[in-house]
């Protein structure tokens, strides 16, 4: 039941999807891209409904957002026009999207989105267009989710959000058939008038992470030097309970 179609695992609940992450992190990822470069020109890859790019437009950068979405490139629209800044969006395949002939000083991707890629060569094959896409000595800052959060703290892991009626939800995460690979899986309860009751949105996300050495070959194989990786947004080295690793990675 496992849907690694990338193109629909945000077609039926963009919008309920986009508030699960909190506004907190949101505001330490602007913060570590803050610390780690200067204003400019920066493309925020799989960057979904636009929260990051919002924050990083209004402290002078100049963003590009490239997603798969239409639905949440929508939601990044919209959510531009309420903060009334200026950001462009670019509908394409992270994997894939050699038209787009733009260099960049900087190019980040962050809240899961490298997860999502089905496979470690979905992984190669963005990883190489971003790759492309950088100026010389342009820099790639990106997190993903560790082998520890996937195989300890979503085993069975399990939250239940009714506090609020307008945004019920159950979240459920169990092993993936792949190693160090989870399924979630996502039910929100939308009242619906005409039935007088409420009508189940559901979908199955899969999210695949890799042991540090792969990550570390395959940067260097696509050209990236100068690789760092640390813990907390860059606050902290990391051990073997870190969730997030955060790598910086420079093209050479």
């Amino acid at each position: 039941m496992t849907n690694k179609n990338i193109q629909n695992n945000y077609s039926t609940f963009a919008e309920k999807y986009d508030k699960l992450f909190n506004d907190d992190m949101y505001q330490s990822w602007a913060t570590y891209v803050e610390k780690n470069t200067k204003p400019g020109r920066l493309l925020d890859l799989g960057g979904g409904a636009g929260r990051l790019a919002v924050l990083l437009s209004q402290k002078k950068y100049k963003v590009d957002v490239l997603d798969i979405s239409t639905e949440m490139l929508a939601l990044a629209q919209d959510h531009a026009r309420e903060a009334d800044v200026d950001v462009n969006l670019l509908q394409a395949d992270m994997r894939e999207w050699s038209d787009w002939q733009y260099s960049y000083p900087t190019i980040v991707s962050f809240a899961d989105a490298l997860n999502y890629l089905p496979n470690l060569e979905d992984f190669k094959a963005t990883i190489n267009q971003v790759h492309a896409h950088l100026e010389t000595g342009g820099q790639f800052l990106f997190d993903v989710i560790t082998p520890y959060q996937v195989n300890v703290l979503y085993d069975n892991y399990f939250y239940n959000n009714d506090d609020d009626e307008d945004n019920i939800f159950m979240w459920t995460s169990y092993p993936g058939e792949e190693k160090d690979s989870v399924d979630h899986d996502l039910k929100f309860f939308v009242y619906d008038e005409s039935i007088d009751g409420f009508k189940i949105l559901r979908e199955i996300h899969h999210e695949q992470t890799y042991q540090l050495d792969i990550y570390q070959r395959e940067l260097l194989a696509a050209g990236f030097t100068n690789i760092t990786i640390s813990a907390d947004f860059g606050h902290k080295e990391i051990n073997d309970t870190t969730e997030r690793w955060f790598f910086k990675a420079v093209k050479a």
